[in-house]
């Protein structure tokens, strides 16, 4: 399950899952959902594809708590219909990028299931501070790629680091990556993902 970010679509990120090789492990299924349009404060109110709302420049400060916990409720809606379609949360794993990357540490965190793995793509851990608390035992060990560009504008890479040493803080095990760029995606990024996803998915 692939979250894209702010202002894009669920068709954002089905050009780089073309250029994944997973067929040595069989079928996989892609699943991108779009996310609510809502109003986004920091862009004047104007209404996008939002995940939750972004008060300012700061993603640290007044986070929008209940628009993310709403979408978590969505995203594990999602993964119980994957569940019942027969794909076992062990072989799920839950991906973003950006506003997405927040979303999928939320809901990988704390889903109540041992997932497969967590892939966060230029993003950040929300709601850090009571990430401690909230998480489930069950994805205490799950493995987490992470991945940033050092000239990204947008997040910057210190709230990344941030967030990859909270987690490895709290016991989580972090695979990280840097690569010289700035809030995209890159070659290099999508054969470094595949690795890690051809080892958690086998």
């Amino acid at each position: 399950m692939v979250m894209h970010g702010l202002g894009a679509d669920g068709n954002d990120f089905v050009p780089i899952a073309q250029q994944l090789d997973l067929s040595s492990i069989g079928p996989v299924r892609f699943v991108f959902p779009n996310a609510p349009v809502i109003p986004v404060t920091i862009n004047g109110g104007y209404r996008m594809p939002a995940w939750y709302d972004i008060v300012g420049a700061d993603l640290s400060k007044r986070e929008d708590e209940a628009g993310l916990r709403q979408s978590q409720a969505t995203l594990d809606a999602l993964i119980a219909a994957e569940k019942a379609r027969g794909i076992p949360a062990r072989k799920i794993v839950v991906a973003g990028f950006s506003q997405g990357c927040a979303m999928a540490l939320m809901t990988g965190l704390r889903h109540a299931e041992r997932l497969a793995g967590v892939v966060g793509l230029s993003g950040y851990l929300p709601l850090a501070a009571t990430t401690e608390a909230e998480r489930h035992s069950a994805n205490h060990d799950t493995p987490i790629f992470l991945a940033h560009g050092t000239r990204d504008g947008v997040v910057p890479i210190a709230r990344a680091v941030a967030s990859r040493d909270a987690l490895i803080g709290l016991g989580h095990p972090v695979e990280w990556h840097d690569y010289p760029m700035e809030h995209t995606v890159s070659m290099e990024e999508v054969v470094d993902l595949n690795r890690f996803l051809l080892r958690v998915l086998s």
